[in-house]
């Protein structure tokens, strides 16, 4: 594994802290762009749901449903897949609900939170596709901004660099590996991801609007979703394999971030064929290979393709 000692005005670096202590509460910059995030993607949500024809206020509604259970899903994941953090002799077993200290997984937010979607857009009488590809480009802006909070708590870093953006972590992070020399740079993937993330967020919308362009419709539904999830997961997977990752649950030596991100993918590329299917008419033999058969039952009525 490379490692440069580089003078250590060079590179970047994260605040000197990361919280405000107003002596009743601590208020961690974290938590405020996790809110911010999630008031962002609200915000996204309502103007598309508003744009398709569908109650703006839903966005809310759904969101006081997704938001709960995927902050669970986000803390369960965390301590599954970072067992040793959370279970040892003398262990404090309630650092488990500590979710203000810190440690929660996005991945474990997203596969939970779609169970608050489905149910929130169940209550509101929303298909499940229109609440999800509703929320799509704005959950990936949610979580470029929530990336910001890695910055400020020196998380989501990668191996040593030479590159001048490289970011000074603290010695003592648990994540750098033993023997690494004080000053190394380490590259920082939360700027790789939050980029990622907002060009993800234009490569939506603009394929959206190139859609509605030339066919003279809306883009067919789930359309948005797969691209959220192959955006996603491609550029998760590819930035995993040089993450300093002290997630300790692997199959086959494989990260299970690493799995997790290439199954996104691979369910949103079948996504984006079944949305292109129905709408393109593509042969039969691939639109069952795709499982499109499973896909038509949800398909729309003629009312609802107007």
């Amino acid at each position: 594994m490379l490692s440069i000692t580089k003078p250590f005005e060079s590179g970047l670096y994260s605040p000197a802290v990361n919280s405000i202590d107003l002596g009743f509460v601590e208020i961690r910059f974290y938590a405020l762009f996790i809110v911010t995030g999630m008031a962002v993607a609200v915000i996204v949500m309502g103007r598309r749901l508003h744009r398709r024809g569908l109650p703006r206020g839903s966005a809310l509604a759904i969101a006081l449903w997704a938001i709960p259970i995927g902050i669970v899903g986000a803390r369960f994941y965390h301590v599954v897949t970072h067992p040793s953090d959370y279970f040892f002799e003398g262990a404090d077993l309630w650092k488990v609900f500590a979710i203000w200290e810190g440690g929660i997984a996005i991945f474990g937010a997203v596969l939970a939170g779609a169970i608050g979607l489905w149910i929130g857009a169940r209550q509101e009488q929303i298909r499940f596709l229109d609440a999800a590809d509703a929320l799509a480009p704005g959950l990936l802006l949610a979580q470029a901004i929530g990336r910001m909070g890695n910055y400020v708590n020196q998380e989501l870093f990668g191996t040593p660099t030479t590159l001048p953006w490289g970011i000074h972590i603290d010695p003592g992070n648990p994540a750098i590996p033993p023997g690494t020399p004080e000053g190394t740079l380490f590259h920082p993937l939360f700027l790789y991801e939050l980029l990622w993330n907002i060009v993800g967020v234009a490569v939506i919308l603009v394929v959206e609007r190139l859609w509605r362009r030339r066919r003279n419709s809306d883009a067919p539904r789930g359309l948005a979703l797969g691209l959220y999830l192959i955006w996603y997961g491609v550029g998760r997977a590819w930035f995993n394999t040089f993450r300093l990752d002290p997630t300790e649950f692997d199959v086959l030596g494989i990260k299970i971030n690493v799995l997790t991100a290439i199954a996104a993918a691979i369910v949103g590329v079948a996504l984006v064929v079944m949305a292109l299917a129905r709408r393109l008419e593509l042969p039969a033999a691939l639109l069952s290979s795709a499982g499109v058969n499973e896909y038509e039952r949800m398909a729309p009525t003629k009312e609802d393709q107007s």
